[in-house]
């Protein structure tokens, strides 16, 4: 993609109005502008030219802000977007998991259930057998 006059033109205008935006909204611009308001307070002759600048700043600042909070707001929307749809990814991530896990506890309850199912007599070995309900013989001595 060839970069033309136009394309140019808007990265400058876009590159302008942010770098307005932010040199208007920092906290020199608003000491800048206390100092200038108390101008006519020192020199009161000058408040006519001073009334008519602070129109001209007015005028250029004002469209200027608005074009800088667009291009911004461009971007916050497009982070979004992208964060959108990286949380759509992990959201299917999640639900996969989720159903991986919900057919092992399935296995796993299964195979519990069925161990609370055996019976309650349970062979060792070929010749053994022991009860698992009967309590032991406590009584009987030893030798």
């Amino acid at each position: 993609m060839e970069p033309t006059l136009k394309n140019i033109l808007a990265r400058v205008n876009e590159t302008v109005a942010v770098k307005m935006t932010m040199l208007f909204g920092s906290i020199w611009c608003v000491y800048l502008f206390f100092v200038f308001s108390l101008v006519p307070v020192l020199m009161p002759a000058w408040q006519n030219t001073l009334l008519y600048i602070s129109n001209c700043i007015q005028l250029v600042a004002l469209p200027a802000l608005m074009v800088g909070n667009a291009v911004l707001s461009r971007g916050a929307d497009r982070r979004a977007a992208e964060d959108h749809k990286a949380l759509l990814e992990i959201l299917s991530d999640v639900r996969e998991e989720l159903a991986d896990l919900k057919e092992k506890t399935a296995g796993i309850a299964q195979s519990t259930s069925e161990a609370f199912d055996r019976p309650e007599t349970v062979s060792i070995s070929d010749q053994t057998f022991v009860n698992l309900t009967e309590k032991p013989d406590t009584n009987t001595p030893t030798a």
